[in-house]
């Protein structure tokens, strides 16, 4: 087992020893801190069956404790919509925010584990950029993380999952996640 105090992410040593000087050579920054970065990656789960049964977000909740590693916040509607049978504060979902060693241990089992278990995967679309350097991509179903046992699910959650980058450009940003093997279909 690595000495707790010294581990660095797998990843983190890989962006540190490789990426780094290859986004150097390949748009010539002038200055190291300019080389993007990733900054954060935001997990969210909306829960639409939560209206009926309120214990569903708890349920959410703890698969989502299970696969990001942290206590997720629980999401609030904002306000009532009668159409929906939504109340103002209802309970609708969660989402969490990694960072740090986190973050880089997250998007190593997402890329080489979760990822490669999705049904039908054609790789990630390469147009899902906003246009500032983040990333957005979607899983329909929770189970295809490692943390998840599958005997033990009632109900199959999708999520969202932006990645977020100190990257200026879409450019800069897909080819700093290209780096990390993200498998981005043409």
């Amino acid at each position: 087992m690595p000495d707790v105090q010294n581990y660095t992410p797998r990843l983190r040593a890989h962006y540190d020893e490789t990426v780094r000087s290859a986004m150097v050579e390949k748009f010539s920054y002038a200055n190291p801190m300019m080389v993007p970065r990733l900054e954060k990656v935001v997990i969210n789960m909306g829960i639409g069956e939560a209206v009926a049964d309120t214990k569903k977000v708890q349920n959410a909740v703890e698969a989502l404790t299970l696969i990001a590693g942290q206590k997720p916040v629980v999401t609030r509607a904002k306000k009532s919509i009668a159409g929906f049978k939504v109340r103002d504060g209802m309970p609708l979902g969660c989402k969490v925010t990694l960072r740090g060693e986190r973050m880089y241990e997250f998007i190593d089992r997402l890329i080489t584990i979760a990822l490669p278990r999705v049904r039908d995967f054609r790789g990630l679309n390469s147009k899902s950029f906003d246009g500032y350097g983040n990333f957005a991509m979607g899983v329909k179903e929770h189970i295809v993380f490692p943390e998840i046992e599958y005997d033990r699910v009632t109900d199959i959650w999708g999520m969202d999952i932006i990645v977020c980058t100190s990257s200026q450009t879409d450019e800069e940003a897909k080819e700093l996640l290209r780096h990390f093997n993200f498998p981005f279909g043409e």
